[in-house]
């Protein structure tokens, strides 16, 4: 901060306090008070101050008090992504006060999720929590506003959504396609519902949708494909999902004759088994290497690619392993109830539901044999079932309807596992980021807007945790990691850069390493005070706290100015 004299004709100069910064690398200054109705002693005295010079103005608080200190820094890291982005214009190109609430609640869902009476109350000029309000000049926000911005966002969702496929769609678009669930109250036994995210290849999210409760995941298929074809306008997609959404039904009747549609998906654990039992299939061919194509008469214009990992196969044989033996304990219990003095179990009929309890838990039915009487209860592994599951165990089958001059074996597999992605976004959804639930509402369409709200939020925390990820936890270099992998079928490796994170959780420049969150947090306590002068009670200003070396990365990264 420095005190300027501005000449000012037929009148006195302005004597105004300012502070300079920097903006796309030009050096600006800004004004933050008026101080020409102070007397030129204070005026002499206050210039001394900040020059560092002792002043004879007895106690500092005499001169200056802060009366209000806001959290700042983490919003002006989301708002700051979000104009980057260029998020509102997204949103609608015309500026309006609906479009600034839907602003103020995609960063409100990043900074502390809540319903719309506290985040209403957070705005509020005299509870505010952080600088949010203010800087987007929503202080005044009600309740019944937030609702009605709510409802408006909900009309805009498809002009939204197709303004966002259109900016990360490419010639020929691969596409994310999986399904989550969610408890209305963020508890099991109540209201589920079921919603569907469309992502580009990297797990940015674009579009997304609610469905009603219990609604089949292939029965969501259908929407989808429409959605991308006839409201997005895409000639050429490729749908990745799951087995579980796209099914063998649906490739018949929905996708196997769609024009300027493809697909990727995986065979279920019978399927493979199929494979193995006619001979299509076989342990011997991955002797050499960890994937291969193979072809089979019950999948016709179809490409097969099989897949085996060694470590993937090692954890389903310790989880299989731990699971056996949980069960076994649990049936133990009923062995020893059988045969206990005084007072054994008996009936067939308790018998067997006990033993049913505990083979549904551990979803181990297949693999053990029993016999159960009136008095009595006996049972064993199945050996024959254990043996053929674990021959299965780390293989995995891609199937697609693409030719192989179109998308490579290896590059069908990568697309394939890039669903991880999407759970990626799920994880956020859920977690301790967006906080998808609680769901503070009953009526279906206020459930699809909440919904489509936190997939703009997350649409903006994606783009700030790639931004930020030399200072996270997350990998930060994705290539040099890909190319540490010995082949495409291999366990992921970190580059070198996250390992040197990993260890001592420091940057190779000395900075703490951080989650996402614990890092919005550090950015929050960069605050914005309210500085006025007892003796001057007209003049007041803000002043922003001195950013720490980590703060000024964190803003270096992002591509943002306080």
């Amino acid at each position: 901060m420095y005190i300027e004299r501005v000449p000012n004709r037929n009148s006195p100069p302005a004597i105004l306090l300012r502070e300079s910064y920097r903006e796309n690398g030009k050096v600006k200054k800004r004004t933050l008070a008026n101080l020409s109705k102070w007397s030129p002693q204070m005026v002499e005295q206050f210039q001394a101050l900040l020059k560092g010079e002792v002043v004879s103005v007895g106690k500092l608080e005499e001169v200056f008090e802060i009366v209000r200190s806001r959290p700042h820094g983490h919003v002006a890291a989301i708002l700051g992504t979000l104009h980057r982005l260029k998020l509102e214009q997204v949103l609608s190109a015309r500026h309006s006060r609906k479009r600034d609430l839907v602003v103020a609640m995609v960063a409100a869902r990043i900074i502390n999720p809540s319903s719309k009476l506290p985040l209403a109350q957070s705005l509020d000029a005299g509870n505010a929590t952080s600088t949010l309000g203010e800087v987007l000049g929503v202080e005044s926000a009600t309740e019944v506003e937030l609702e009605q911005a709510m409802d408006w966002l909900l009309r805009h969702q498809e002009a939204i959504e197709k303004k966002l496929v259109t900016r990360h769609s490419a010639q020929k678009t691969l596409v994310l396609y999986n399904l989550s669930s969610t408890y209305l109250e963020g508890q099991k036994g109540t209201l589920q519902i079921d919603f569907g995210l469309l992502c580009e290849p990297k797990g940015c999210p674009v579009a997304v949708e609610v469905f009603e409760r219990n609604t089949a995941d292939p029965e969501t298929l259908e929407s989808q494909i429409k959605k991308l074809q006839e409201r997005f306008s895409l000639k050429q997609v490729v749908l990745v999902g799951d087995q579980g959404v796209i099914t063998q039904a649906r490739i018949t009747e929905e996708l196997k004759h769609k024009e300027g549609l493809d697909w990727i998906t995986a065979l279920r654990a019978c399927q493979i088994q199929q494979l193995f039992s006619e001979g299509v299939l076989s342990l011997s061919l991955f002797d050499s290497c960890n994937w291969v194509e193979i072809y089979s008469q019950a999948y016709p214009d179809e490409r097969l690619i099989a897949c085996r990992n060694s470590a993937l196969a090692q954890r389903c044989s310790h989880k299989r392993e731990e699971l056996l033996q949980a069960t076994e304990q649990e049936l133990n219990k009923i062995v020893a109830a059988t045969q206990r003095s005084p007072n054994p179990r008996r009936g067939k009929d308790a018998i067997e539901v006990w033993v049913g309890k505990v083979i549904n838990c551990f979803k181990m039915a297949k693999h053990f044999r029993y016999e159960i009487t009136d008095d009595h209860f006996n049972y064993q592994r199945n050996i024959d079932s254990i043996t053929s599951e674990a021959g299965l165990d780390g293989i995995y089958v891609i199937r697609t309807s693409l030719a192989a001059e179109k998308l490579t074996a290896p590059e069908t597999i990568n697309a394939y596992k890039s669903l991880s992605q999407v759970e990626q976004a799920f994880r956020c959804y859920n977690s301790a980021d967006l906080q998808v639930q609680p769901i503070f509402y009953d009526l279906t369409q206020k459930v699809k807007a909440h919904i489509f709200l936190c997939m703009l939020a997350y649409y903006v925390e994606w783009h700030m945790r790639q931004a930020l990820a030399p200072l996270l936890l997350d990998e930060d270099d994705p290539d040099q990691a890909q190319l540490l992998r010995e082949s495409v079928v291999a366990p992921a490796k970190r580059s070198a850069n996250a390992q040197r994170k990993a260890l001592p959780k420091h940057t190779v420049d000395g900075l703490p390493v951080h989650s996402f969150q614990s890092l919005l947090a550090n950015l929050g306590t960069l605050v914005k005070n309210r500085v006025e002068s007892p003796a001057m009670p007209a003049i007041a200003f803000d002043k922003i706290t001195q950013l720490t070396p980590l703060q000024h990365k964190a803003f270096e990264l992002l591509g943002v100015s306080l």
